[in-house]
């Protein structure tokens, strides 16, 4: 069990178990849906029409070979606002989907990944 967060903010419990907290992969699906639906709210927010309530279940299929990397993710938007129109919500998922979006961005296969490691003393 970990918890997760920037320095002197919030945090959130990432269970490897996925027992007390949301799995590492869970959390993965999380941020997308959270990072698409932010902006899916900010853009239909400037073509006025706000949201009144906005739902998403997230769907990940993962590969079963090591790692089980997410091979296929769908997510089944619910919402509501006066004046929606079925178009502009397709076209704002798309946007933040294809555009806007950093952590679909992050999941392409083009992705570099670096790292560090810190060692500290065992106290």
């Amino acid at each position: 069990m970990f918890e997760a967060g920037r320095p002197n903010g919030p945090t959130a419990r990432i269970d490897g178990e996925g027992v007390t907290g949301q799995s590492p992969p869970e959390t993965l699906l999380s941020a997308l849906a959270t990072c698409v639906s932010y902006d899916v709210i900010d853009i239909l927010a400037k073509q006025r029409t706000p949201l009144t309530s906005l739902e998403i279940d997230v769907i990940g299929e993962r590969v079963d070979t090591v790692p089980r990397r997410y091979r296929h993710v769908t997510m089944n938007f619910r919402m509501s606002g006066q004046g929606l129109e079925e178009e502009k919500v397709l076209r704002a998922i798309e946007l933040s989907t294809n555009k806007y979006c950093s952590v679909r961005e992050t999941l392409r296969p083009d992705l570099q990944i670096d790292w560090t490691v810190e060692i500290s003393p065992s106290s």
